[in-house]
């Protein structure tokens, strides 16, 4: 049998002059599963019905729980009648569309226009960008979108379209587009390999400073598949793949204005088991956040403020000099400066402010080296030193001449580490929740104070692994596994 079928909810649907397909009526699929010696069958749901409980519904539902790769999902089909999802989900398109609209177009409406969509393409050029992102959101084979102009061009609805009521334009349109999206290879089937679940892994091989090196990267990938997952890595441009996969590792630098957070969310929104999250995301990039949950924690840190252009004084009067500034969503020694005058934290400020209401002042305690704790579900794995770079103050000196240069390392055993390191390192990531992070600290004359939790930390090859080797990629491999199979039962 083929590796594909088509669903229609009515015979007279599938018109005498379309294409040769596998096509099958919905009553048939809702009674018997179609045979497929793989057992990974893409489903595509052209019923007429879309509503809740309709027999398109039912469609989607039984596919997804007969583990056959459907398109539309049950989610998608929620979403699209659901305008309050998708006008959270396009603020990022609305933009675009402001622009491209707001270009003179011959033949426009002056305050509305609408567009279809086929499997992501559609027939405006200028449009086929926006198309491609509407269906990375939305996977659903044919649907219309309606743009109004209210102030600025925005999407007003996105609604399915039927089969049955296409022109005979559009179905060449349609045919054209269905017959590219099938050309597509799906995933390569995981039962005949023997693995129980897909994992991808988000990376940037052009990322500067990229939290996990490459070596380290085939290291999960050959560790994974020792332990029973299919590992693949994947990129920016394949976020219309990503339901396709049971779980998501993001191993690129993270940020809530990024296409990373974007996959965190869309990986959680698609039930699936992701680190990180977008939640640990969304806290620990913001410095400003995580300040204020540390002091009403009581967690011990250096003093810190937080800075709005009425109260920068405030910094020279409680901290003094020097002082170290930060934007709120800066990242290893990124966005972290030191002024050492009033001069210099008037003019410092003054650049940070014009990218955040809200920065961050906080005491400058230099000290040999940070200590990180990597911690996986709440239990420590690894801990490092990192040095400071050379004749510089940070562990990575961005303004080195040529690239980044960056201090040495020593790795220790999570026993051999100072106990109040590791507990503090603890009770600081503890607050964001059961993922995977890094927590930095200075032990100083004062004591061990958090400097931040990272929900990116750096697992390179080579440095964190240094001491527990393949262990490192497999107590994370297993852990997904664990939260895999966990959400399996549930």
């Amino acid at each position: 049998m083929s590796d594909h079928v088509l669903l229609i909810e009515q015979p007279g649907d599938w018109k005498p002059h379309f294409p040769e397909y596998p096509v099958m009526l919905a009553r048939d699929y809702l009674t018997r599963a179609p045979e497929n010696g793989s057992g990974q069958l893409r489903v595509i749901n052209l019923c007429r019905s879309s509503r809740y409980l309709s027999v398109g519904y039912y469609c989607s539902l039984l596919a997804e729980a007969r583990n056959h790769k459907v398109i539309p999902t049950v989610r998608t089909l929620q979403d699209l009648s659901r305008k309050s999802i998708y006008s959270l989900d396009t603020e990022d398109i609305d933009r675009k569309v402001a622009k491209v609209l707001g270009r003179k177009r011959a033949g426009l409406q002056p305050t509305a226009f609408e567009m279809t969509v086929f499997f992501g393409q559609c027939a405006p050029k200028e449009m086929q960008e926006i198309a491609q992102q509407l269906f990375s959101f939305f996977r659903a084979p044919l649907f219309k979108v309606e743009f109004r102009l209210a102030g600025q061009w925005r999407i007003d609805a996105i609604k399915p379209l039927s089969l049955h009521a296409l022109t005979q334009d559009q179905e060449a349109d349609f045919f054209a587009a269905l017959d590219n999206y099938l050309k597509r290879p799906w995933r390569k089937p995981r039962g005949a390999r023997g693995y129980k679940y897909d994992l991808a892994i988000l990376q940037n091989p052009d990322e500067d400073l990229p939290p996990s090196n490459r070596t380290a990267l085939n290291n999960f990938m050959r560790i994974g598949r020792s332990v029973g997952l299919e590992v693949d890595l994947i990129d920016r441009k394949d976020f219309s793949r990503l339901a396709e996969y049971d779980a998501l590792f993001i191993r690129e630098t993270t940020r809530i204005d990024h296409y990373t957070y974007r996959f965190a969310r869309k990986a959680d929104g698609e039930g699936m088991v992701v680190i990180d999250d977008p939640d640990s995301i969304l806290k620990c990039t913001n410095k400003v956040y995580l300040a204020e949950l540390l002091a009403s924690h009581k967690v011990p840190t250096p003093r810190t403020l937080i800075l709005n252009r009425d109260n920068l004084l405030a910094a020279e009067e409680a901290i003094g000099y020097p002082v170290v500034l930060k934007i709120p969503d800066g990242s290893f020694s990124r966005g972290v400066f030191k002024a050492d005058n009033r001069q210099e934290l008037e003019e410092t400020a003054k650049g940070l402010f014009r990218d955040s209401d809200l920065i961050l002042a906080q005491e400058f305690a230099y000290t040999e080296f940070d200590w990180r704790v990597g911690i996986l579900n709440k239990q420590p794995m690894y801990v490092c030193q990192y040095f400071m770079s050379r004749k510089h103050w940070q562990i990575v000196n961005h303004k080195a001449k040529g690239s980044p240069r960056q201090g040495g390392f020593r790795t220790l055993a999570v026993e051999d580490a100072p106990p109040r390191v590791v507990k503090t390192a603890l009770r600081a990531s503890n607050l964001i929740g059961d993922g995977l992070y890094g927590v930095d600290l200075k032990e100083t004359r004062k004591g061990v104070m958090v400097i931040e939790v990272n929900d990116n930390p750096n697992l390179d090859a080579g440095i964190e692994d240094a001491v527990i080797k393949d262990d490192l990629y497999r107590r994370i491999m297993e852990d997904f596994l664990r939260r895999l199979d966990r959400k399996r039962k549930r």
